[in-house]
């Protein structure tokens, strides 16, 4: 019964769109263009935000193999490096 009201349910956008000038068909495009474009750019910032997080917990699980009380200096904000201890 659902696909039969979604055979319907087109049909009728179908008859919509037949009735439309030509200036709504363009305006119609030009919202659908604008839609997908912030769709793929929040996949895109969705896909950078999940690596980022990956690579924060790959540096977590790094960090908690290391000794106790070892000191470590960052590079960048990514990269540490042991530090070496200054006797007093």
């Amino acid at each position: 019964m659902a696909s039969s009201r979604g055979g319907s349910g087109a049909v009728g956008r179908a008859n919509e769109l037949e009735k439309m000038s030509i200036e709504q068909l363009k305006a119609l495009k030009e919202q659908a263009d604008m839609e997908v474009n912030l769709l793929q750019d929040s996949l895109s910032n969705i896909r950078t935000a999940t690596s980022r997080l990956e690579n924060a917990t790959t540096a977590l699980n790094d960090l908690s193999l290391c000794p106790q009380g070892l000191l470590l200096q960052t590079l960048s904000l990514s990269v540490w490096v042991p530090r070496k201890s200054k006797k007093l």
